[in-house]
């Protein structure tokens, strides 16, 4: 047996911390009770900047003729429209109105139990789009649910619309890009929240 003095143990050595670990990033949504509200006061402006529009073009336009305004891409000119996109269907105007009358109820159900501020924006254009055209088909000539919806704004050579379609087709593609993003109507559930 050695009476040699013991080496006394090294001091445990612990590794540096090294940088942090970055959180993963989520997508920040704001959600309000409110959000039905906003959904609604954006219908109501798609509503009146389509009737308003509506009323100028029969005002100032012709049937007849285009005016040119960004050479032959985009112009002006009126047209009673009795069909849907590219005037088709012509005539199944009634089938159409019901189809507005349908996708309105829809809508305004969703809207309601939306609270993302980002999907009631897309809510409120389709919501607008919808209701403007039920109206057009439910009280233009040539009567009741076989209104003629006016349209002026054409493109090109390939169609002519007006603002609820503009509102339609913007409203379309934020769905498909909150969609996309993975955005929420509702706030996820708390999973540490009373289930009572």
């Amino acid at each position: 047996m050695s009476n040699a003095p013991s080496e006394p143990d090294a001091p445990a050595t612990t590794p540096e911390p090294g940088p942090a670990e970055p959180a993963p990033r989520t997508r920040r949504q704001t959600f309000s009770r409110w959000a039905p509200l906003l959904a609604a006061v954006i219908a109501v402006a798609t509503i009146a900047a389509d009737q308003l529009s509506k009323l100028w073009a029969e005002a100032e336009l012709s049937t007849n003729e285009r005016i040119p305004l960004i050479g032959d891409l985009l112009g002006l000119q009126l047209i009673y429209n009795p069909g849907a996109a590219f005037s088709i269907g012509e005539q199944f105007t009634w089938v159409f109105a019901l189809l507005a009358g349908l996708a309105a109820i829809a809508v305004a159900i969703i809207a309601v139990r939306t609270r993302s501020i980002a999907w009631s924006i897309a809510w409120g254009l389709l919501l607008g789009g919808a209701i403007t055209h039920l109206g057009d088909r439910l009280f233009r000539e040539p009567g009741f649910a076989q209104g003629h919806v006016v349209d002026f704004i054409a493109y090109g050579n390939w169609f002519i619309g007006n603002v609820a379609d503009i509102a339609i087709f913007a409203g379309a593609v934020l769905i498909l890009l909150l969609s996309f993003l993975g955005f929420r109507m509702r706030p996820a559930p708390d999973p540490d929240a009373d289930p009572a």
